[in-house]
């Protein structure tokens, strides 16, 4: 009994699809897991940013200029959030840290006034806090008797936040090559089996887009499932990460998410669509001869 050349080719074909399949879903599970890494990284170091306090220490004026002060500082900019802390206030703060009270000993409250804010995360580096807290003493002389923060602990973080950040930039240059690379290598040699197919079909007078457009069809399809057992992939090792480390839940950004996978799924479905296109244009452009 004969077999259909065509549904024999077909059953030889799918193999490699299967393959080149699972092949890129690695790929793009690694590169997804990168990007998760190094997204995180940055949530970690905007929180570390947005959680330094800054004092705007006040001499003993008017309320009325440190009025005008709270009211200038929730206007601008870089200010996340603030808060006026009277002698009263400062007193609270002072004791519930488990300090020892002055009450036995002084009959006024020494604590001076201020007005603390955070700052949004790109503010908070050395050149803009040393900028904001000249501002501020410029245009309020004799409300403010200084603006502190903790200048060490600014600065290293700004310094290990860029040595990281570089590296794990560098990592992500490297890793994008390698994936361009083997998802391309791993398209051609799925496509390898089927240069036959497509030089049969040429030689019987189909024309090249004719050929194309459903191997380029099947390429997005290829695509969006690599892309798709990618990104389920990435979230089970997320939820899992986050079922033994319960603070790592804090970190999730939907947003960050999103663009996350969806840049898997482009990098999955462009690169799978060019590297099949060129393959059958590299297979139609060569003679028969040369396909052996």
């Amino acid at each position: 009994m004969t077999q259909h050349p065509g549904k024999g080719s077909m059953k030889k074909a799918r193999p490699s699809y299967i393959y080149s399949i699972i092949g890129v879903s690695l790929v793009l599970f690694i590169l997804g897991i990168l990007g998760w890494i190094f997204l995180n990284f940055q949530k970690v170091g905007t929180t570390l940013r947005e959680n330094i306090q800054i004092h705007v220490w006040l001499t003993t004026g008017s309320q009325k200029s440190i009025t005008r002060l709270s009211d200038y500082i929730s206007t601008q900019p870089y200010v996340k959030s603030w808060e006026y802390i009277n002698k009263e206030k400062a007193k609270e703060l002072y004791n519930k840290d488990g300090n020892e009270s002055w009450d036995k000993i002084l009959s006024e409250n020494p604590l001076p006034e201020s007005i603390d804010f955070y700052a949004k995360a790109e503010y908070v580096v050395k050149d803009s806090l040393e900028r904001i807290a000249l501002d501020l003493t410029q245009k309020f002389p004799g409300v403010i008797s200084e603006v502190q923060y903790p200048k060490d602990l600014v600065i290293s973080l700004t310094g290990r936040a860029q040595k990281i950040g570089l590296a794990l930039m560098i990592m992500a240059v490297i890793l994008g090559i390698v994936v361009i690379i083997s998802i391309d290598s791993t398209i051609r040699l799925a496509m390898f089996s089927n240069r036959f197919l497509i030089k049969t079909m040429q030689m019987v007078g189909a024309t090249r887009g004719f050929i194309a457009r459903p191997m380029n069809i099947r390429a997005i399809v290829n695509g969006l499932v690599s892309a798709g057992i990618a990104i389920a992939a990435i979230w089970f090792v997320i939820l899992w990460v986050e079922s033994y480390i319960p603070d790592m839940k804090a970190l999730r950004d939907t947003g960050n998410y999103l663009l996350l996978f969806g840049s898997i799924l482009f990098i999955g479905v462009s690169i799978s669509l060019y590297s099949t296109h060129r393959s059958v244009m590299k297979y139609l452009r060569m003679k028969l001869d040369d396909l052996y």
